[in-house]
């Protein structure tokens, strides 16, 4: 949770925190033999344009421990850019919205405490529909050390 809350620390230095969603502990999805996961969400403005954002997220995550590993696999902390503004963007090193978050319980539990009602820019359904969707939640369940947010 340390990280958790040093990291929505170093986001709030280029953008404005609007709103946190609770922390979930999840089982691993891709790689199942490794620790669970915290995973959580924010909802923050910034002025920093998408490449920008992108580059200023990945610098706060080798500040704060993030080293090369395998794919799917432990980590400090990962923080993923899910949308920015209704945009939709594919390059080589951003995909808006994030490519995953239409089938991820770990993804869409806490976007939909925070933003039930935001549509994914390509189906225009909304986190919550989404999450009701998925025929599995993978493990998700609200982390028990944590009553607040970070």
């Amino acid at each position: 949770m340390d990280h958790l809350r040093a990291a929505v620390q170093a986001l709030a230095a280029r953008m404005v925190i609007r709103a946190a969603s609770p922390i979930y502990e999840t089982e691993p999805l891709y790689l199942p033999r490794q620790p669970a996961f915290l995973n959580m969400a924010l909802h923050g403005v910034t002025e920093l344009l998408p490449s920008d954002l992108l580059s200023f997220i990945k610098q706060k995550e080798r500040e704060l421990g993030r080293t090369a590993s395998v794919r799917f696999g432990p980590r400090v902390i990962d923080i993923d850019i899910l949308d920015y503004d209704g945009q939709q963007l594919r390059r080589p090193d951003l995909i808006i919205p994030h490519p995953g978050v239409h089938e991820r319980a770990f993804v869409l539990r806490p976007l939909a405490d925070i933003a039930p009602h935001w549509k994914h820019p390509r189906s225009g359904r909304t986190a919550l529909q989404l999450l009701h969707a998925l025929p599995e939640k993978y493990g998700i369940r609200p982390y028990a050390e944590s009553t607040k947010t970070p």
